[in-house]
């Protein structure tokens, strides 16, 4: 299984940027995909989740209303569109993968992680 994230860069505040995360060696459809940052010095900290079908979207009360997960079956990748950036969005941002199905927030739920890309928000 890989998961391949790519759409990070460096950005002002206020701006935006879409992530993408293109999966293979999975039945993408079977699988809830959800989106994790890191900056540094913090741990590890959920963003969004979307479910296997994209019907169902959970997001972290940080991100409400800027950032938007979305997913293309046919393509087997997972997006994540953020609008209106702040430097705390400064972080790795990683995509996972979760076989249950669930839309959930816990990392543990997750089986299968991609390498992140950065994400730098300047002010």
């Amino acid at each position: 299984v890989q998961l391949q994230a790519s759409g990070g860069g460096l950005v002002q505040a206020g701006g935006s940027l879409r992530l993408s995360c293109a999966a293979s060696g999975l039945t993408f459809s079977r699988y809830a995909m959800g989106w994790f940052r890191q900056a540094p010095g913090k741990e590890r900290e959920f963003v969004a989740a979307i479910s296997w079908s994209g019907g169902g979207t959970y997001y972290a009360d940080s991100v409400k209303g800027r950032f938007t997960i979305s997913r293309d079956n046919t393509k087997n990748t997972v997006y994540l569109q953020m609008n209106s950036l702040k430097p705390e969005d400064t972080a790795v941002y990683s995509c996972a993968a979760n076989r249950d199905g669930s839309v959930v927030d816990r990392s543990h739920e997750y089986d299968f992680w991609g390498q992140g890309t950065q994400v730098t928000v300047s002010s």
